[in-house]
């Protein structure tokens, strides 16, 4: 428990100032005071120093801005990791890899043998090609069977290409900056409006605002961006067959899943199927948002608190970082489940066979139980860890400088 008021950092530590407020039982708070409270007290005492950057209210279009940075920074870095887990789920669903058959083969290798062709059936280090360039890869089964992360790294490297591992890269930027540029605003917004309401009328209740302010939050964010999130997952999951023939894009995808539907059914019933999956993801986000700032928001305020009363830029940084990696991880792999069942429901072409989230589970659990789960946990653990923690920091920093400009 923090004896004294933490004093406000001075121009080496301005970050800080931003990022830490003293409420009214003692404790640290990540979030800045509304209206920069704290900011105007600590100028009243003499505690900060007025030739360093002062900091104004950041508004709405500047968080906005702010998260729509950090979701750009994140999904480039991190989309190899999503790339990988969304192929491990695909492959455990039993999708078509579109692996070459032998109607496929010349006829005069398939009379000399397919394995005799390809080293005893051994997934050769570069796959040759059949004839000349733009024909599929000459590849054994086993070439396109996934065994874990790395091996879908190196396959895919292999048989598509190193900037493959990106792919569909251009639809996640596409969802995750609205996506984030909603939630992390409305989070911010929601969570001081409910902690400002908790401590005046019920302090026992404010520790679960963060709870209840991420499950809004992303709720909003996934209905809006449901028709990015299919496109998404149905790209990932698509293996180039052939040589510079590129798989269908974002647009191509959602014109394919509205064609499913016939003229009978009319216009609104494949605007509807553009959010198939949007039960699957709002199951698994959901939660995933509530474990995620339930753990982030105490884990912040802890690291910060131990620091001492002055901590620095650094130091809150790392808090950051610190804090994010890890209620990212926890939260990614209790929601593991969820995204199996997502991911299975948004891979489907057929939509009338698609499965309740709740069928989809029990399915998975009765055909490969509690391993079948957790398909693809390590990669979405080792991709939603550090996503959450850039996405946390670099939002924090901007909205900083964002509040030092005039």
């Amino acid at each position: 428990m923090v004896a004294e008021r933490a004093q406000a950092p001075r121009t080496a530590s301005a970050y800080a100032v931003h990022m830490l407020r003293i409420d009214n039982s003692g404790a640290v708070n990540s979030a800045p005071d509304l209206k920069g409270q704290a900011i105007l007290r600590d100028i009243d005492n003499g505690d900060l120093d007025m030739d360093g950057p002062q900091l104004r209210d950041v508004n709405v279009r500047e968080k906005a801005i702010s998260a729509a940075g950090a979701a750009f920074l994140s999904a480039v870095i991190v989309n190899p990791l999503d790339v990988a887990k969304t192929r491990l789920q695909a492959q455990a669903a039993g999708v078509d890899y579109n692996t070459v058959t032998w109607q496929q083969l010349p006829r005069h290798i398939e009379a000399v043998g397919f394995e005799k062709v390809i080293s005893g059936g051994r997934c050769p280090p570069v796959c040759p090609r059949i004839g000349n360039a733009g024909v599929a890869p000459l590849c054994p089964p086993a070439c396109f069977q996934y065994k874990s992360t790395f091996d879908v790294f190196s396959k895919v490297i292999r048989q598509e290409g190193f900037f493959r591992l990106w792919r569909g890269t251009n639809a996640a930027l596409a969802i995750a900056v609205p996506t984030v540029g909603i939630y992390l605003p409305c989070y911010d917004i929601l969570r001081e409006k409910l902690e400002g309401s908790a401590a005046e009328s019920a302090p026992r209740l404010k520790p679960y605002a963060p709870f209840v302010a991420g499950s809004v939050a992303r709720s909003i964010a996934c209905v809006v961006c449901g028709p990015l999130e299919l496109a998404r997952t149905r790209m990932q999951a698509t293996r180039e067959i052939r040589s510079g023939v590129k798989p269908p894009g974002v647009v191509a995808i959602l014109r394919g899943v509205t064609s499913t539907v016939s003229s009978a059914s009319g216009p609104l019933q494949g605007i509807r199927l553009m959010w198939t999956g949007v039960g699957a993801q709002l199951a698994r986000d959901v939660p995933f948002s509530a474990i995620c700032w339930g753990t982030l928001e105490p884990t912040r305020r802890y690291l910060i608190r131990i620091a001492g009363s002055d901590p620095s830029a650094s130091t809150v940084m790392c808090a950051n970082l610190s804090a994010g990696i890890l209620a990212g991880s926890i939260a990614a792999a209790a929601t593991c489940p969820l995204d199996v069942a997502k991911t299975r429901r948004q891979i489907e072409q057929d939509p009338s066979k698609v499965l309740t989230t709740r069928q989809t589970l029990q399915r998975i659990w009765r055909d490969t139980g509690v391993k079948g789960l957790f398909t693809g946990v390590g990669p979405r653990v080792a991709r939603a860890g550090p996503s959450v923690a850039i996405v946390v920091s670099f939002y924090e920093v901007v909205k900083y400088f964002l509040g030092t400009t005039s």
